[in-house]
């Protein structure tokens, strides 16, 4: 049974597709998620890459019940809206994808993703067997807003007719939002907002700003694991600097202690 909180933080999250342009932060755990909300965020979404970083992994190597207890602690930690990263919904065929929307829709996510790359097998999925595992997500994610993906741009398939083709396809299956990573083009985007749906566009170095992005009708912004990749690459640094000349220099850049006690306290 739904939970009063997962369905208030449902209905808020479709609300926030309705409106201004949403920028949508992506945490890698509980710390990250409570600065982001302080600091004004007002939906969250989780990351795979960034969650497998925190366990010492790459990306794609976390099962689903991990990625379920992640959901859990993190949804419980703030009063936002969490959208999240499922992957390929973990399934090997439709039921699978049904099962795990279904576990999703047991807790207080607000929204989940799918994805037409096959990790098993290394590769893009056919767009008739994609759009089929779209729609047993949907049907299995009760009242969760459900964002499909095209893993094109990420593994090299620069071809932006295939893209169309299927976020519409997707579309059709019954996808709330869609999303193809790596589309940064101004013209490029502007085609995928004129496919329906609400659009999510990966927030890149040398892409459009999120302003930029609102004027092209780009309805949702994420960061993906940048944010977490920054943050280990300032803990890199940091670290070298102790280990190679010994200063402290890094210590300038600091979290704010006032920022991390209201954060945290």
């Amino acid at each position: 049974m739904t939970s009063s909180r997962a369905t208030q933080l449902r209905s808020r999250f479709r609300e926030l597709h309705a409106g201004e342009i949403l920028a949508m932060p992506n945490p890698w755990d509980i710390g990250s998620a409570k600065l982001l909300v302080e600091v004004g965020a007002t939906a969250l979404a989780t990351t795979s890459a960034g969650h497998a970083g925190a366990n010492g992994r790459l990306d794609q190597n976390v099962q689903r019940d991990e990625l379920l207890a992640h959901v859990v602690e993190m949804t419980a930690s703030v009063d936002v809206p969490f959208n999240v990263d499922s992957e390929d919904c973990f399934g090997i065929d439709v039921a699978g994808v049904a099962e795990t929307a279904e576990l999703i829709a047991a807790t207080d996510a607000a929204g989940f993703s799918i994805e037409d790359f096959d990790p098993r097998a290394g590769s893009i999925r056919p767009i008739e067997n994609a759009a089929q595992r779209v729609t047993a997500a949907k049907e299995a994610g009760a009242d969760l807003v459900l964002t499909a993906r095209t893993e094109n741009h990420l593994y090299g398939v620069d071809d932006l007719d295939d893209t169309v083709r299927r976020l519409k396809a997707y579309r059709d299956a019954g996808a709330d939002v869609l999303y193809a990573p790596g589309v940064a083009a101004p013209d490029d985007i502007e085609r995928l907002v004129a496919i329906g749906p609400p659009v999510n566009v990966l927030a890149l170095p040398g892409a459009p700003t999120v302003p930029e992005l609102a004027d092209l009708g780009v309805a949702r912004v994420s960061v993906g694991s940048l944010f977490a990749w920054a943050a280990y690459g300032a803990l890199v640094e940091a670290a070298r600097e102790l280990l190679g000349p010994g200063t402290s220099d890094y210590s300038a850049r600091m979290l704010d202690g006032g920022l991390r006690n209201q954060a945290f306290g």
